[in-house]
This record gives structure tokens, sequence and C-alpha cells, in this order.
């Protein structure tokens, strides 16, 4: 069957979550650290970002979104900076909200706009529907329809994800590709049906942190969005 949707992971393959995390933590957190390494806390922080969803996965925890999961493993980011206590409540809930403020790579909103001309787009990402709409809005990012873990009530790389977006465009997995910069992910759109695209990020997480090639088979490997777009005739 031919390609009709496209669903994206957006954290990393669409948005600098690094850079914009960075860039928010050295912007709220000078009063009380003034030499802060922006992108070191942005990293501890997001290396709290998978062990916070498996609970939820394992079924030990009732779905809670992504908002409320960063408040949660944000404090033990502060606590391991001697911030706990200095930090008040109204900038931990800004920093929850740098995540609501990230920028896109520089080619991908004119890329999804060229894209959207040939496909259907929705995120199919971790976050819930209001931070979707958030960067949508921030970044010109033109969904048809926005996707992803609040409907499953469950996170990637858990079937019903992708599954569930499959089933709200009403089309049959191999009809959708997901996009995303990391194999993990595909791999496991790849186990529901889905068709699948690599879209390198080589500086995710910072310079040469990112994957430059899938490490998984796929149906298409770009250099960037603008690349798969060319690649798919758009």
């Amino acid at each position: 069957m031919a390609i009709q949707a496209l669903i994206f992971d957006v954290f990393g393959t669409l948005l600098d979550w690094h850079g914009g995390v960075a860039r928010e933590a050295s912007r709220l957190l000078a009063p009380f650290r003034p030499d802060l390494d922006g992108g070191a806390f942005a990293q501890a922080w997001r290396d709290r970002y998978q062990p916070g969803m498996e609970p939820i996965r394992q079924g030990a925890r009732a779905y809670a979104d992504l908002d409320t999961l960063h408040a949660e493993s944000l404090e033990g980011v502060l606590a391991g900076l001697t911030l706990a206590e200095a930090v008040p409540p109204g900038v931990r809930q800004e920093l929850v909200l740098a995540w609501h403020r990230l920028d896109a790579w520089p080619e991908v909103p004119d890329a999804l706009a060229r894209l959207r001309e040939r496909y259907l787009l929705a995120p199919c990402s971790n976050a819930h529907v209001r931070l979707a709409i958030a960067h949508a809005r921030r970044n010109r990012l033109p969904w048809d329809a926005v996707l992803g873990a609040e409907f499953a009530q469950d996170y990637k790389p858990k079937p019903a994800v992708y599954l569930r977006a499959v089933e709200a465009l009403r089309l049959q997995p191999s009809e959708v590709m997901m996009v995303a910069a990391h194999s993990s992910d595909l791999a496991a759109a790849a186990a529901c049906g889905l068709a699948t695209a690599h879209v390198a990020r080589p500086d995710e997480s910072g310079p040469g942190t990112g994957e430059t090639a899938p490490l998984v088979p796929v149906d298409h490997a770009a250099s960037d969005l603008a690349d798969l777009a060319r690649q798919l005739g758009c």
C-alpha cells in the first residue's frame, strides 16, 4: 500500500530539546547559580526522562502527562546541584514550561509544509496535546492532527502509541510512516507494521551526540527533514 501519512517523533527529531532547555535553564537559574552549565543541566534532566516513564509502561503507575513527569524529575536534578532549597515554586514551573518553548531545527517548518502537500502529518510523540500545541504554534508545525502518548495513555515504545495513531487516521499500518531520529523508536514502529524513515540529528544532545545513521533497517535514511522530503518527492 502507498504511504498516506507521516507521523513524527518530536523531541530531537523536529525540535532542539537540548539547546532549548539549556537556554532556559541558564536564564531562569542565573540568580541562583550564575555559573550553571545549561547543557549539562539539560542532559541531566533528559537522563531522567525514560526512567520516569517506565513505571507507566510497566503498568505500575497510571498514566501521567509529561509536564507531571518533568516536574517530578526536576526535583532530583535540582537536588543534585544543591539548589532544591533555593529555587522557588514559580521558577520550577517556568523550568517545566521550558519544554514548551523549544525551537525547531532550521529546515523543519518549510520541509513539513512541503510534505503536507502530499501526506497527512501528525506528531506521534510522548508530548501531551497542550505541549504539542505549544510546539506547533511556536514553530509553524502544520499538523493535520495531534496524536501520541496522551491518546494511548502510555509511552513509546509501547505498541499502543503507534497503533492508536494509525487507527485515528483510519489507515492501515503499512500506509503510515514513522519518522524519527532514534532507531529504537523506528524499530518499535516497524514491529507494528509501519514504514520507517530515519532523520539524522548528529548534534541532538550537543556536538557529536546523536545518530548519524540508523542502527536498524529503515525504508528511508535522510540527512535532515528537507532531504527526506526530497526523497519522498516533495
